[in-house]
């Protein structure tokens, strides 16, 4: 039919401006950010894009209530106004969440008039609405377990279910502004001469090609690899990153479930959040030295506990187990390397190192960051190659955003519905996780009937976002679809089955023969087994399903 992907043609001997090493939400920033300034821009990545810690994060765009115990005033400033611009720019992707910090009333280290004096002033900072979580208070604490004696604070933060579509989408309009961007390209050298960085020695896994490229400046955004990538060049410096497992598992809706997050400490007083996302409840976070490769992490048994712990403790009634799990899944964050610190302590603002006070001109690395911020590191990386970027503030002014979105929503759904001869649950399927580019994929749509098949039984997304997502945001293998840029498979319902129709529907219509789509099943399973590590099965957990939500919201 003619659906396939856009061919690679051969980087070797391509001069670029800037060329960025990591496919993450920093890399993929920043190689926006310089292509929008009309810089000619690389962008590799050594397995698919937003396949490390991006796709691994608490999925929460926040201003870090917990960074204003540490002073890190300046870090809660910038979070918030990012976390504003996120709202205003992509409110398809990004939403208000309203949350609820839970404390024991006693044994605490914080005064109940301390902890609302922070509140207030980080509600001051971001100049927001006042929660709606503070009407229905006595309801909330009526759904935890009194016996604990909670104080409940209520505050507003925002939610991005789907980090790996906001990655797609600045992907897409990286592309679109002139940048290269591969994906399953390995960075296996960064070439210098004479002091200054100035090409790289790449792989393409795809095509098994080896090219060299030069570049006036080279990036290194490869997060938790980041040493690893200086250390394969030869380039003696001191470590840099301090890699922190933060683990998390997602469990079925359960009786007593809030409709807000729910912020709070575990019994050694780390921080853990309980949220509502995708139809089920992710609870998360660990903080846990990793020692062994990035490619390794995984939540541990002790951390898995420690999580079901803290929600049982809780949620006692709800009585939650290992079978319940849906899943787990665990990230590394690229923190800076802080031997002496304690691992909360070290604080998760951006470095910029630029490596000519170690004898390496023209090659940053990235160090830290988070979701939240990833748009205002990308400025600030332009900024030290000399690139100038609109300021923050003044373009933060000239967004627009609607008092009635909801109802902006509906109306575009029905829109795209018509345009796509689909029902209008797909189209705000679609709006939901698409925004600007929900027409394209519509008029993709109407095209043929086998572009507008859903994906699985139980899904409202269709084959022609799949399609899409091949043309236009560089996915390759079924993996990169179904689990980043239509990431279907990350719901409550997702089982065997689906996977086997959603293959066959998204392979018949890419012109897949039958070994290749086998070979993209088993590749796919084994990638949703390595990054998510199921526990329960669907089909067990939709048995449960209907005992789990009982008198619930």
């Amino acid at each position: 039919m003619g659906y396939s992907r856009p061919p690679r043609p051969s980087l070797q001997g391509s001069n670029f401006d800037l060329a960025i090493i990591g496919g993450g939400i920093n890399g993929v920033a920043i190689a926006r950010e310089c292509g929008l300034a009309g810089r000619r821009v690389l962008l590799v990545e050594q397995a698919d894009f937003a396949s490390g810690t991006t796709s691994r994060a608490t999925r929460i765009i926040h201003g870090g209530l917990r960074y204003l115990e540490h002073g890190e005033i300046g870090l809660v400033r910038e979070s918030l106004r990012e976390r504003e611009r996120l709202l205003k720019e992509r409110p398809h992707l990004v939403h208000p969440l309203d949350f609820v910090l839970a404390l024991p009333t006693h044994g605490v280290r914080r005064s109940a008039l301390a902890i609302r004096v922070g509140i207030w002033l980080y509600r001051q900072a971001a100049r927001s609405h006042v929660s709606t979580a503070s009407r229905d208070l006595a309801a909330l604490e009526s759904n935890l377990d009194r016996g604990l004696n909670l104080s409940l604070f209520p505050y507003e933060d925002a939610q991005c279910e789907y980090p790996e579509r906001l990655v797609a989408e600045w992907l897409a309009e990286a592309g679109e502004a002139g940048a290269v961007v591969r994906n399953y390209t390995a960075a296996l050298e960064i070439v210098t001469h004479e002091g200054k960085a100035h090409g790289l020695l790449l792989r393409d896994s795809l095509t098994n090609e080896e090219s060299e490229i030069t570049a006036d400046w080279i990036v290194n955004a490869a997060g938790p690899w980041a040493d690893e990538i200086l250390s394969s060049s030869q380039l003696e410096q001191k470590r840099m990153i301090g890699g922190v497992r933060g683990s998390h598992i997602v469990v079925p809706i359960f009786a007593g479930a809030l409709e807000q997050a729910l912020y709070t400490e575990a019994a050694d007083r780390r921080p853990v959040f309980v949220i509502p996302w995708a139809g089920q409840i992710l609870i998360g976070t660990t903080e846990v030295p990793q020692e062994e490769s990035p490619d390794r992490a995984e939540p541990s048994a002790a951390e898995i506990e420690y999580l079901l712990a803290s929600a049982r403790r809780l949620f006692p009634r709800a009585a939650i187990g290992k079978s319940d799990i849906r899943y787990s899944y665990a990230g590394v964050r690229p923190l800076p390397f802080s031997p002496h610190e304690s691992l909360s302590a070290i604080s998760r603002r951006h470095f910029l190192h630029h490596h000519l006070e170690d004898g390496t001109a023209g090659l940053i690395t990235v160090v830290g960051g988070k979701l939240t911020t990833a748009a205002s590191l990308a400025r600030d990386c332009a900024r030290m190659m000399g690139i100038k970027v609109p300021d923050a503030r003044a373009t933060l002014a000239t967004i627009s955003r609607s008092l009635d979105l909801v109802n902006v929503l509906e109306q575009w759904s029905k829109s795209v519905a018509l345009l796509g001869h689909i029902p209008v649950a797909t189209a705000s399927a679609i709006v939901e996780w698409h925004g600007r580019r929900a027409e394209a994929v519509a008029c993709l749509a109407a095209q043929d009937e086998a572009l507008r098949r859903p994906l699985c039984a139980h899904s409202e997304h269709i084959v022609a976002e799949a399609v899409s997502a091949m043309q236009h945001e560089s996915a390759v293998r079924l993996g990169d679809i179904l689990l980043r840029r239509v990431p279907a498979a990350l719901g409550a319902c997702w089982d065997d089955e689906c996977s086997q129709l959603a293959a066959a529907r998204i392979g018949s219509v890419l012109g897949w023969t039958e070994t290749q789509q086998r070979s993209e099943l088993e590749s796919f399973a084994e990638e949703r087994r390595r990054f998510l590590h199921p526990v329960a099965s669907a089909s067990v957990v939709r048995d449960r399903e209907s005992l789990f939500v009982e008198d619930t919201r």
